[in-house]
């Protein structure tokens, strides 16, 4: 059986979490030996665990994917060990302040969250980058964004410039490192109802706007095309798709994982 990600090395940056565990599973089931990272290794260790019980390749590393040193330090040690890296997803989860008007907001507040999530992007893409330059080998880069990029949304704070830009350096990356057949590719994603962190804080915006919880989750799903949240195995499929050399035609560019947003 063909499996699309076979003898590729992914790293994965905040694998503990919802999509990052989806994902990581996904990558080692279609053949990829996957490098699983995160701060708290507690939840990283039971994705590690599904994968191996499962059959597949997974190693886990405590990482903050923040610190330039450890970013490049752990990425240094995956290329001794496999002799290259081909995928690099980082999904770490960033605290914003949202449920709270921009113009309550203090200006660290923020300038903070778009600039760690600028920070992490950038030293995690360039680090891999650099790895797939070096070998002369085809590489794929996943960055995660959400439908705020590009839709004004009320009350979510700086999320939506950080994802916006997000997007800008994927494609001022994607642009450089083109002609080394390196591609950088963003998922935007609305979340999944009750399991991501974006599903679980729509409950600040709710206590703003003075509504329930369910209610909040269903104006949301009302906002996207097919009226409902695209789901944790959805994102997986997608990102197995654009990491594998069936969308080797497909750089600098954003692919909606959102259900279809409304505009």
């Amino acid at each position: 059986m063909h499996r699309h990600l076979e003898r590729k090395t992914a790293i994965i940056y905040g694998a503990g979490g919802a999509i990052g565990g989806a994902v990581s599973r996904a990558f080692a089931a279609e053949g990829a030996t996957v490098f699983l990272t995160g701060p708290d290794l507690s939840a990283v260790h039971i994705v590690a665990r599904e994968i191996i019980e499962a059959g597949g390749l997974a190693e886990t590393a405590q990482v903050d994917a923040l610190d330039e040193r450890a970013v490049e330090g752990h990425a240094a040690n995956v290329a001794r060990k496999t002799g290259a890296i081909d995928i690099s997803f980082n999904v770490i989860s960033i605290p914003y302040v949202q449920g709270k008007p921009l113009v309550e907001q203090r200006v660290d507040d923020f300038v903070m969250s778009v600039m760690q999530h600028a920070r992490t992007q950038f030293l995690t893409a360039t680090t891999a980058a650099r790895y797939m330059i070096a070998r002369r080998r085809s590489g794929a880069i996943l960055m995660m964004t959400a439908p705020p990029d590009r839709t004004g949304r009320p009350l979510v704070g700086a999320f939506g410039p950080a994802c916006a830009a997000i997007e800008a350096f994927a494609r001022t990356l994607a642009a450089e490192i083109g002609p080394h057949g390196v591609r950088v590719v963003c998922l935007r994603s609305s979340g999944s109802q009750g399991e991501t962190d974006g599903a679980r804080n729509s409950g600040s915006c709710a206590k703003v706007a003075g509504i329930s919880d369910e209610q909040a989750q269903t104006r949301l799903k009302e906002t996207a095309t097919l009226r409902r949240f695209t789901t944790l195995d959805e994102v997986a499929r997608v990102a197995v798709f654009v990491a594998s050399d069936d969308a080797r035609a497909m750089t600098g560019t954003s692919v909606n994982v959102s259900s279809g947003p409304r505009r």
